[in-house]
């Protein structure tokens, strides 16, 4: 059974706090440098950790510079809408947006995000 994923960030209760109002998701549990969000509609978790020595990653990747391990996608209704509330949470728009129907943004810790419009 997959449980989440772990996410490194300078400071995880600001990340996590930023995604739980993103998701409205509760945070499930906080400790010294973890933080526990918790899918409410099921068992799905996503953990904020502390990185002392966190570099963020760059989008798009250069060599040479720290490169996203990873990135979540999140299905909207309505894609100029979400990026209003992504961004007014405290997101960035990137620089570099390669498709129509999808928005690239960074989260406050710099980790890219996708925003993907839902065309179902």
């Amino acid at each position: 059974m997959w449980w989440g994923a772990a996410i490194e960030a300078p400071d995880p209760g600001a990340l996590a706090r930023f995604y739980s109002e993103l998701l409205d998701w509760p945070i499930g549990h906080e400790e010294q440098g973890t933080v526990v969000l918790a899918a409410p509609q099921g068992s799905i978790y996503l953990v904020f950790q502390q990185a002392d020595d966190y570099e963020a990653p760059v989008w798009p990747p250069v060599d040479g510079r720290q490169r996203p391990m990873m990135h979540f996608d999140f299905q909207v209704g309505d894609l100029d809408s979400a990026v209003a509330d992504a961004t007014a949470l405290g997101a960035s728009l990137a620089a570099d947006q390669p498709q129509e129907n999808v928005r690239v943004l960074l989260d406050p810790a710099g980790h890219p995000f996708c925003l993907c419009l839902d065309e179902g």
